[in-house]
């Protein structure tokens, strides 16, 4: 096996491509696509998301300080893609793509409704680094739709339907590989007596 050594680069993936919502009070909603977001830390539960100040949604989020990200399905994404592409100051990018606002008590900012996961930010800490500036979050809240729900109360996100973002493209996401532990995970071992041979 041979290796090319490249320049510098972003090749950390697959990623969520994921919608974040943000608005000013007042205004319209808007909604941003970003590859650049992810976790912090996990207690307290804490996010962030990376944005270009150039972005419509940039100085939003700065204002305010408040964002919710919204998790992408297949169905999703069509509209996370257009909302990638236009920018808000064009377009109302909830009634363009027929998304429904959706507002609990933790902010005035709403969330995509027919996302299964809605996560309630605000930030903490912002960093400015080259290309983008770095909003580092306190998660307030998460919201799922309880159609992933089942009868003992646990929430079935597999079956959502999610996707993720390859270096300019999308794609579902694919059969189980394992879950956390397998590899060291002891395997069960049955009571089952074997059947003898007649």
């Amino acid at each position: 096996m041979s290796k090319q050594l490249w320049k510098p680069g972003n090749m950390l993936y697959p990623l969520p491509a994921v919608m974040v919502s943000c608005k000013r009070p007042g205004e319209k909603a808007n909604i941003i696509t970003l590859a650049w977001a992810g976790t912090v830390v996990s207690d307290p539960p804490m996010v962030s998301i990376s944005i270009r100040p150039e972005r419509y949604s940039h100085d939003i989020v700065a204002e305010t300080g408040e964002f919710v990200i919204n998790l992408v399905t297949e169905k999703l994404t069509r509209a996370c893609d257009w909302c990638g592409v236009r920018s808000g100051r064009d377009y109302d990018k909830f009634k363009e793509m027929n998304l429904t606002e959706y507002n609990t008590e933790l902010m005035d900012v709403p969330a995509i409704k027919e996302s299964p996961v809605n996560i309630w930010c605000k930030t903490v800490k912002t960093e400015s680094f080259g290309t983008h500036d770095i909003f580092i979050a306190d998660v307030l809240g998460v919201t799922v739709d309880d159609e992933y729900i089942d009868e003992k109360g646990r929430f079935g996100l597999d079956k959502t339907g999610l996707m993720a973002y390859v270096h300019g493209d999308y794609f579902a996401l694919g059969k189980k590989l394992g879950s956390f532990g397998y590899s060291v995970r002891k395997p069960k071992t049955g009571s089952k007596s074997k059947k003898k041979r007649k």
